[in-house]
């Protein structure tokens, strides 16, 4: 199925896949008749798999122009994806209070690292990649997309940060109310973190380049 059909259907996939399957009671009988390991592995194929279909399906939905493309809308994700790539990788090891996912929060462990100056590194990665995309896709269904996309990394950033809140209990002013550059300052970085900065730009330069080739479309600036 193509055209709005396929796109709504595709959204539809997308948010069952991603808000049903991770309600408690549900998910803790999952986990149960899985296995942890096959649980989290078959929940992150299926949500990748999902979420290339909505793209896919963003791409074969009508062309209803909303805004045009301007010359200089192409350098607004050129210019952002890179911090967005390294906040994405160095926010992977991060273990703080707001970095529970699902699970239940948990107090700062070890060096915070980019997670003291941002505390959702990921979820900022994810609005990043989608806010800076917005400018350069005017269209209606990829307004949706990318729109979409950002709408629920701020969603998810408001929700860890409530559950943080009550589990941190008093102690949470002190975490929440650091400045985001006093903590640059004062943050104890780990281990690896240059390299994980070079493997950020390889991961950038790599996607970059298979642009064309994935997408169908050059990201470089006309």
């Amino acid at each position: 199925m193509s055209g709005w059909g396929g796109y709504a259907l595709a959204w539809a996939a997308f948010l069952l896949t991603h808000f049903v399957p991770t309600r408690p009671r549900l998910r803790g009988r999952l986990i149960a008749a899985l296995g942890r390991r096959a649980w989290f592995s078959l929940y992150g194929l299926v949500s990748l798999a999902v979420t290339a279909w909505l793209i896919w399906a963003a791409g074969r939905a009508p062309f209803w122009e909303i805004w045009p493309q301007l010359p200089w809308m192409r350098w607004v994700p050129n210019l952002v994806l890179p911090v967005a790539v390294a906040l994405a990788v160095l926010g992977l090891p991060a273990r703080t209070a707001t970095l529970g996912g699902p699970r239940a929060p948990r107090p700062l462990e070890g060096p915070p690292g980019i997670a003291a100056v941002t505390r959702h590194p990921l979820l900022w990665a994810l609005a990043l990649w989608s806010l800076s995309h917005l400018f350069p896709n005017g269209d209606l269904a990829h307004a949706l997309l990318f729109g979409g996309f950002a709408a629920l990394a701020f969603a998810g950033m408001a929700a860890f940060d409530a559950r943080a809140r009550a589990a941190l209990g008093p102690a949470a002013p002190a975490y929440f109310d650091t400045h985001p550059l006093l903590a640059l300052r004062r943050t104890r970085w780990p281990p690896g973190t240059v390299r994980r900065l070079l493997a950020a730009l390889a991961i950038w330069l790599g996607a970059l380049l298979l642009h064309p080739w994935v997408i169908g479309v050059t990201p470089l600036p006309l």
